[in-house]
């Protein structure tokens, strides 16, 4: 059984009205519509098709029919083919006026994607969550150990972008300032441009052999500086709006309910769709990614869908953008303000480095 363009219209009728109302919809309420001239009766026997072929429920003993996860990817699908055609055709002239107000003028990190999710969160009426960069895929810049105290050593590292880590190290005596400046050449030699992920033990012990008599001294150092390292690329999760979920009658039984709200609280859980090389959903050539139903990594989250953007802090560092509803959210004001603020984001970073 084929999805004529007949069944296309009553199956994007029946999602569609279903994601205004929430509630079922029946073949009377489709025969209403203009542009499809069709009888109750036709409909009624289009929708028996589209439920065989798995696009549309029917809840409980209600007459109408609700779209089940097929039919929404469908209907996401063209939706994102659409938009991509738009993109190419037009390009981007209008912004949110309230992004632009709010993310203007933040010039910490951190303020701007605590901003991102509560403009998010205002705008859509959904739980939103930003994560923070991700600089596993970035190199060593520098390091520099300087003598505290005879037993303490201090240990810089700088990161990425000039992301800057300080580690308080113990050491048993004081280190002789010509064998401090070898191992800082020692340390420098070995990582500057080494990625995060190629510090490896094979490593650690090459740096052990050439440290000689302070091999025992370097350990020490190195663990500081691995968990330096580790803290510099522990990626932070902001989220806002969890309490939007309980506006929607299918999220608000009170145990879904608390459930999904101690997922967007605790926030371990969101780091499942943290991970680029995650393939599950669909992605569209702008870096938009919709999840529906069981698509999504969280299996916490089944019942809704989440979409994500990418941005990009430079090359390499990218962090993500995510916004979490029932599964009738609004897909195309969702992948529309999503869109629009990682345009926004990439001119922000973009001018932060000229």
């Amino acid at each position: 059984m084929e999805l004529d363009e007949r069944k296309r219209k009553i199956l994007q009728a029946i999602i569609k009205t279903y994601l205004e109302t929430g509630e079922p919809v029946g073949s009377r309420t489709i025969s209403k519509m203009e542009g499809l001239n069709l009888s109750s009766a036709t409909i009624r026997n289009e929708m028996a098709d589209l439920e065989e072929m798995g696009y549309i429920l029917q809840p409980h003993t209600s007459a109408g029919r609700i779209p089940s996860d097929a039919g929404y990817r469908l209907y996401v699908d063209q939706m994102m083919a659409e938009k991509a055609l738009e993109r190419e055709e037009h390009a981007l002239t209008v912004k949110d006026e309230e992004h632009e107000k709010l993310l203007a003028k933040v010039d910490r990190l951190e303020t701007l994607l605590q901003q991102v999710a509560k403009v998010l969160a205002y705008n859509t009426n959904y739980a939103t969550m930003v994560t923070g960069p991700d600089y596993k895929n970035t190199n060593v810049k520098f390091v520099q150990l300087s003598q505290v105290d005879d037993e303490q050593l201090l240990a810089v590292i700088v990161v990425g972008s000039n992301v800057i880590k300080n580690k308080m190290i113990d050491v048993e005596e004081r280190i002789p300032n010509e064998e401090l400046l070898k191992l800082n050449v020692l340390l420098n030699t070995f990582l500057t441009g080494v990625s995060v992920k190629e510090i490896d033990l094979e490593l650690v012990q090459t740096m052990k052999q050439q440290a000689g008599v302070y091999a025992d001294i370097l350990e020490h150092i190195f663990d500081g500086i691995i968990d330096a390292v580790r803290s510099a690329t522990e990626t932070e999760v902001y989220t806002s709006g969890a309490t939007n979920i309980l506006k929607y009658p299918e999220l608000g039984d009170i145990n879904r309910a608390g459930e999904l709200l101690e997922v967007l609280e605790e926030k371990k859980a969101l780091n499942h769709l943290i991970a680029d090389e995650n393939e599950d959903g669909t992605t569209n050539q702008y870096g938009i990614q919709v999840y529906i139903g069981d698509e999504t990594p969280v299996e916490t989250l089944n019942d809704c869908s989440i979409v994500t953007a990418t941005y990009e802090l430079e090359e390499g560092v990218r962090g993500k953008i995510g916004i979490i509803g029932p599964k009738r959210m609004d897909y195309d004001k969702v992948v529309t303000t999503l869109r629009n603020l990682t345009d926004e984001l990439d001119t922000i970073f973009k001018n932060k480095k000229t």
